[in-house]
């Protein structure tokens, strides 16, 4: 079986990131310029775990939506880079508080913070970054802004804590999965684009929009994410291939995957979903190379990326707007 590492069919658009980069290197480059402005502090330990994770690699992706959708509406001031920089401190800051709450070692292929700094180290850095990117927010004085924020926060604290509640259940339902997903990755999609709206001035109906394409996007992204976990290699994800269910959680491909095997191959599913640990991984991912576990996920992956790209369509025409296209393809057809 093939391996469906690319979920949506490409479009004539000859796609990259590094395309999209350029388009808006000024506005990165700003972006950088913000982040590192806003992470300095009175005890070193504090910008020194924060660059590591920062400057591992990651693609700015989040961020990344703030400003395209800020200017795909033309804005005139540079609001949008504040709140993409703000974007991508509770983005970090998740990261941390992850790393501890999975115990994880490796992130984009660099050991964590936790194991290099403790995960009193993760736990503290993390709530530092919270806490100026809502000095931030409040530097900004725009009550929708503090709301977007205050209740996409409290979301993805809803769903971290649901998906803490199930870790090591192998019963969930894929209603379950769906809603972790929405509350642990893509409501802050959503926010992201969304804030690109407010930073432009855009009505209720265009912001609406945006965040309906971040909402889908962040939906399809994961998605991809929980397959790549089976499918790639530690060097190409930069973590630990296995990681789910080493930490017992039972992701879409074993929820369906429990659905096509036997009675038998089920319970070493359920059992390795129980106990956690790698010891059946490759035993677990030969039983969902035979069936159309990756082929079902392929396809709903790519009805939210189409739904995303739908919502676009009450935007104006321009590089931005099909930049935000190009990264929705994009976010389905990586290898990390």
């Amino acid at each position: 079986m093939q391996i469906p590492i690319q979920m949506i069919e490409k479009q004539k658009r000859q796609i990259s990131l590094e395309k999209v980069y350029t388009l808006i290197k000024d506005d990165l480059a700003q972006l950088e310029s913000q982040i590192e402005a806003n992470i300095q502090a009175g005890v070193d330990l504090i910008p020194k775990v924060i660059r590591h994770i920062v400057d591992s690699g990651g693609k700015r992706l989040r961020p990344m939506l703030t400003i395209l959708c800020a200017k795909a509406l033309a804005i005139d001031s540079q609001q949008h880079i504040i709140l993409a920089a703000i974007v991508e401190f509770i983005h970090t800051a998740t990261l941390l508080h992850d790393d501890v709450v999975d115990t994880s070692d490796m992130r984009r292929g660099k050991p964590t913070a936790n194991v290099i700094w403790g995960n009193s180290a993760g736990i503290l850095v993390g709530d530092f970054l919270y806490s100026r990117a809502f000095q931030m927010i409040n530097n900004l004085r725009n009550w929708q802004i503090s709301d977007i924020f205050a209740n996409t926060t409290s979301i993805i604290a809803e769903g971290e804590a649901l998906q803490l509640t199930h870790r090591n259940n192998p019963d969930v339902t894929d209603a379950y999965y769906f809603e972790v997903i929405r509350c642990k990755t893509a409501v802050l999609f959503a926010a992201a684009a969304q804030l690109g709206g407010v930073a432009s001035g855009a009505p209720a109906d265009i912001q609406k929009v945006l965040y309906d394409y971040g909402l889908h996007l962040g939906m399809a992204f994961q998605m991809v994410d929980d397959v790549l976990d089976y499918v790639v290699s530690s060097k190409e994800m930069g973590k630990n291939v296995g990681d789910d269910l080493f930490e017992g959680k039972a992701t879409l491909p074993l929820i369906y995957a429990m659905k096509y095997v036997s009675k038998a191959d089920a319970q070493i599913i359920k059992t390795a979903i129980q106990q956690g640990g790698r010891d059946d991984f490759s035993t677990i991912l030969s039983m969902i190379q035979n069936t159309p576990v990756f082929d079902e996920i392929n396809t709903l992956a790519h009805q939210e990326i189409q739904k995303a790209q739908a919502a676009l369509h009450i935007l104006p025409q321009s590089p931005y707007k099909e930049a935000l296209l190009e990264l929705s393809e994009l976010a389905v057809e990586r290898r990390g």
